[in-house]
């Protein structure tokens, strides 16, 4: 019995040693992944599943984003063409239209990290020029030949998801033979290629993609399956807030109605490793994750008591 306990004391003291090295770094900035990390879901579309046309005017979002900031989020995600399933793309002029307004605001009033949800190489930049420190690209350096080289370029962090396809067609590309094999190569994939441009092996965050080109099932089999992901070497990002696969299982149509099963997902995701969050929802999803960190850890974690 008393070996059983040393042994326990030293893979927490091991595991604390890992966790505590865990760092994401960004343009100018870096994420400490030694605890549960909150990136807080900004969308400036007319379109967005869940919010859509809610914070179109500059004021909107500026109230929604301080919003999240005192809720606790840890970085902003800020979008504006919908990566929804069926969602058309728009152009570059749009989409930075919709976003750099924003993003230099920010820039004026905090110094909280910032995203780009784009998968063009020319809204990037134009993004980390007016200050942001992070690009989520969803196509995983797929959809623009120039994306690396513009993020590497900027000294920027980056984070790379896994999809099948362009969102107006990705639903119809739901079937593969090993699910987790052929999402963990396109991972791997995505990464050299982040590497190959010299983007450092510390700036880069991978996405396994729920509802991204999965149906139910996949999504269900990803969920189960995030920890062998990390075998891959990179820190993980989940986004699973509100999404539809929520809504099949438990017959909610309604996004809105789905905090429950976003916090269950959190919960799970932080159990099996990933230490990064993108939800709508930052005050409870970020008490979900530390209490299901301290769970896991078997003390509080923002004491160590």
């Amino acid at each position: 019995m008393l070996k059983l306990r040393l042994t326990q004391r030293q893979n927490k003291r091991l595991k604390k040693k890992v966790n505590s090295a865990l760092m994401l770094r960004g343009r100018g900035c870096h994420l400490d992944l030694s605890l549960p990390r909150i990136m807080g879901i900004l969308n400036l579309t007319p379109d967005s599943f869940s919010d859509g046309g809610c914070y179109l005017a500059l004021d909107a979002a500026l109230e929604q984003a301080h919003s999240m900031i005192a809720a606790g989020a840890d970085l902003l995600d800020i979008g504006g063409e919908s990566t929804r399933p069926g969602a058309q793309p728009v152009s570059v002029q749009q989409e930075s239209e919709r976003v750099l307004p924003l993003i230099e605001a920010l820039r004026q009033e905090t110094n909280i990290p910032l995203s780009i949800d784009t998968t063009k190489a020319e809204v990037a930049k134009a993004a980390l020029n007016a200050g942001v420190n992070f690009v989520n690209d969803i196509s995983g350096f797929q959809f623009d030949s120039e994306m690396a080289a513009t993020v590497a370029a900027a000294g920027a962090g980056v984070f790379l998801m896994h999809t099948s396809g362009r969102p107006s067609v990705m639903q119809q590309q739901t079937h593969y033979d090993d699910l987790l094999p052929e999402v963990a190569f396109f991972l791997r994939q995505a990464a050299s290629r982040a590497l190959a441009a010299g983007i450092a092996p510390d700036a880069i965050a991978l996405d396994p993609g729920i509802g991204f080109g999965k149906d139910l099932r996949g999504n269900l089999s990803l969920l189960q399956q995030l920890d062998k992901l990390l075998t891959l070497g990179y820190p993980l990002l989940l986004g699973t807030s509100r999404k539809s696969f929520i809504g099949q299982v438990l017959h909610l149509d309604d996004p809105r109605q789905r905090l429950a099963g976003s916090l269950a997902s959190v919960a799970l995701g932080v159990q099996q490793g990933v230490r990064i969050f993108r939800v709508h929802d930052v005050r409870p999803s970020r008490e979900a994750a530390l209490l299901s960190f301290a769970i896991c850890q078997g003390e509080n974690p923002v004491t160590g008591v």
